[in-house]
């Protein structure tokens, strides 16, 4: 059983995965629930509770679950790119 983390150790998961990420020439496609999870600093949990509503889609690949990569930016509001544009510039 994994004792759970703080939040400024799921902060520095989030940045050492989005990290890894921006060696990507470009963003991914899908991510892994895992990866969300260190990603958005959403409890793993609360993810699925947010899959099961209908919040998040998902692509089931075998035994495997993905998250789209833009469910994930359209959940935290576009906030993990560098190149997110804010609502107020996309008006523009």
């Amino acid at each position: 059983m994994k004792r759970r983390l703080s939040a400024e150790q799921r902060r520095d998961e989030a940045s050492k995965a989005a990290a890894e990420l921006s060696a990507l020439p470009i963003e991914p496609i899908s991510v892994r629930i895992a990866t969300a999870v260190k990603l958005t600093g959403i409890p793993r949990t609360t993810l699925y509770e947010l899959i099961k509503s209908g919040e998040i889609e998902t692509v089931k690949i075998g035994r495997s679950t993905f998250i789209p990569y833009r469910c994930l930016r359209r959940l935290v509001g576009g906030c993990f790119s560098d190149n997110a544009q804010s609502p107020s510039d996309r008006n523009m």
